[in-house]
């Protein structure tokens, strides 16, 4: 049975050894051979992802600049925060401000950082980046080749993705102050 009180380092795991099983365009998938703290082994299945950012574009009137998007996974479509991919070398920083352009149409004269978030940590490695984008300016947008956006308010909608339930909740505490 494992420890509840215990000092961190007595929890850590170590890789003896790594096979990848799968490589896609967004992601791949791998086992990891791991020794656990009391020293016997197990296997760990892994998504390993670049991460992405996402980022709430809210105007003087406090309205949040939303995008719906049909999500495979969990086939139907969502109500979400601009967000994407962090590509090779981009910053979490530089991909949302890339995103809210390509996908609203706006830019964001302040951006301010709300932190980061593990998903679903037990079996994948994206992180996503949350951040805030204010002092907007409509300058057209430009979605990628396959997305299908419709831009709505943040107030029509249920919503129900993760990233943005939790981009709106840190953002919100910047305006209760």
């Amino acid at each position: 049975m494992g420890k509840i009180d215990c000092d961190e380092n007595e929890l850590i795991e170590t890789t003896t050894a790594v096979h990848n099983m799968f490589s896609g365009r967004v992601f791949d998938c791998i086992i990891r051979d791991v020794k656990l703290p009391d020293g016997t082994d197990a296997k760990r299945e892994v998504i390993v992802h670049t991460g992405g950012s996402c980022i709430l574009p809210v105007d003087e009137n406090l309205d949040c600049y939303m995008v719906k998007q049909f999500r495979s996974g969990a086939e139907m479509v969502l109500l979400e925060v601009p967000a994407g991919k962090i590509e090779e070398g981009e910053s979490a920083y530089n991909c949302a401000v890339r995103e809210i352009v390509e996908e609203t149409g706006f830019e964001a004269g302040k951006v301010e950082d709300l932190g980061f978030f593990f998903p679903t940590p037990a079996y994948c490695s994206e992180k996503i980046h949350l951040f805030l984008g204010t002092n907007l300016k409509y300058v057209g947008g430009d979605p990628d080749s396959g997305e299908f956006l419709g831009v709505d308010m943040c107030d029509r909608g249920d919503i129900n993705d993760g990233k943005t339930m939790a981009c709106i909740y840190k953002a919100a505490r910047r305006f209760l102050k």
